[in-house]
């Protein structure tokens, strides 16, 4: 078939979504945007009239990554337009594919729609929006019964290892009706699990001095505890990410022990000691994080702490390195990941001093990640015996692969049931544990009555 005539008929555009849950729900809007003024989505290059890859920019395997996509695409296609973080580098990007139709920044979701528009107009019968064909919710790209929630784009931290700024802007939070509006469409659409996220969720509200909004008769302000109030009500999971370990998330802590968001927090703590995070320029780098989570334990037992860390700093010595580990031991973390620092182009600590080798950087995360196998098959052989709810993500033959209220999904562990029976994705159900590794467990169901 002819290409143009193809176009008019039955316009198609490609996607590849590449880096984290803040760059899905770009996607997930970009997607949205697409289909409300009447494009197709194809799952294959061969299909498509045009394909996007939204970028991720952040560390250089990233990079790697993001450009391996774009060669892909215009190897398979040829008509490419690229956007997301490594996006903010143009040059970069045409001195690698001159021949790439346009380049967008981050969350620039106009530009993309321009850029689709000029490349590959809609045919004249298909001008008017197709609102009718996208759900209230939106095009979502997780699986039905859970989704990110996104509260805020850009960030206003300088930590020198990172460039996510110099991308993606200032932190601009969303209005809290508009938040708390978007979450309750997804709710009707069958979700029951909100993962909150953005770049720093605790500093939910900064930048518009915390501005109230009505929301069902009452004022809410654009603040994390306001929010996490609100997002009880709608009777799902409320997971919360990316928060810094500021005092005032002191205040979260009690409305977990009362039920009304789950008992986990995604702290990026990245080190334990001083100078070194003095080093990164973290925020709250001065705070006493050990004697945090003795406190935020005291009030609430069951909460799930996960964090990041970064090993092999510039200038990093052994005997901090041994500081970090101590900090694992004595903190009992339940999920950590670790990264082996890794220069940015663009990020401030490229220019300090005494770089470690990647030997030594390697033999440390090997250490690390050792060290935190052992306190997490600890922690989870606790829960061995007991009588968890989960919801259950797929099934996988005769088994059920579930997760727990300690489990965020693609990052943490999971819960494998036997004899998945009448189990489907999006259910609940009640799981006795009887094995547990280091990162996942195992159990059985304690009864044949589940929750839709």
């Amino acid at each position: 078939m002819d290409f143009k005539l193809k176009t008019q008929i039955d316009p198609k555009i490609g996607f590849v979504s590449l880096g984290c849950p803040k760059a899905l729900v770009d996607s997930e809007r970009i997607l949205t945007q697409l289909r409300v003024q009447g494009y197709q989505v194809s799952s294959s290059y061969d299909s498509a009239d045009l394909v996007v890859v939204n970028t991720c920019g952040f560390i250089d395997a990233a990079v790697a990554e993001s450009l391996d996509a774009i060669g892909e695409a215009m190897a398979e296609n040829g008509k490419v337009i690229v956007t997301g973080c490594l996006g903010a580098k143009q040059d970069f990007i045409r001195e690698h594919f001159p021949d790439v139709l346009a380049i967008t920044g981050p969350q620039d979701y106009q530009a993309v729609m321009t850029a689709v528009q000029q490349h590959l107009p809609l045919p004249a019968n298909l001008s008017n929006p197709f609102t009718s064909l996208v759900p209230p919710e939106g095009i979502k790209l997780t699986p039905q019964h859970y989704a990110y929630l996104k509260i805020s784009e850009g960030c206003n931290h300088k930590c020198s290892f990172c460039i996510i700024p110099s991308m993606r802007g200032k932190l601009m939070s969303r209005s809290v009706s508009e938040v708390l509006h978007e979450a309750e469409r997804l709710v009707k659409a069958g979700v029951k699990e909100l993962l909150v996220i953005s770049q720093d969720t605790s500093a939910y509200g900064v930048d518009v001095k915390y501005h109230s909004e009505s929301w069902r008769g009452r004022e809410v302000a654009t603040r994390m505890t306001d929010l996490v109030e609100a997002l009880s009500e709608f009777g799902v999971w409320v997971r919360l990410h990316y928060v810094y370990p500021y005092p005032h998330v002191d205040a979260v802590i009690p409305l977990m022990a009362q039920g009304k968001v789950l008992p986990y927090l995604d702290v990026p703590f990245q080190h334990a000691n001083a100078r070194i995070l003095k080093l990164m320029k973290r925020p709250a780098c001065s705070e006493n994080n050990l004697e945090r989570i003795m406190a935020w334990r005291k009030i609430c037992p069951d909460i799930t702490l996960r964090s990041t860390f970064i090993v092999g700093f510039p200038g990093e010595t052994e005997s901090e390195f041994e500081e970090l580990l101590e900090f694992l031991r004595l903190a009992e973390l339940d999920r950590v990941g670790c990264f082996q620092y890794s220069p940015v182009d663009g990020a401030k600590a490229n220019e300090l001093p005494n770089p470690i080798p990647d030997h030594i950087k390697q033999e440390r995360w090997e250490r690390f990640m050792l060290t935190q196998q052992e306190i997490s098959a600890r922690r989870l052989r606790r829960k061995i015996g007991k009588t968890l709810r989960v919801l259950i993500d797929e099934i996988d033959g005769s088994q059920a692969v579930a997760r727990s209220a300690a489990d965020a999904p693609e990052i943490d562990g999971k819960v494998f049931i036997r004899d998945a029976g009448e189990l489907k994705p999006g259910m609940w159900a009640d799981v006795r544990i009887t094995r547990a590794e280091e990162y996942d467990m195992y159990g059985t169901k304690t009864n044949d009555t589940f929750l839709e």
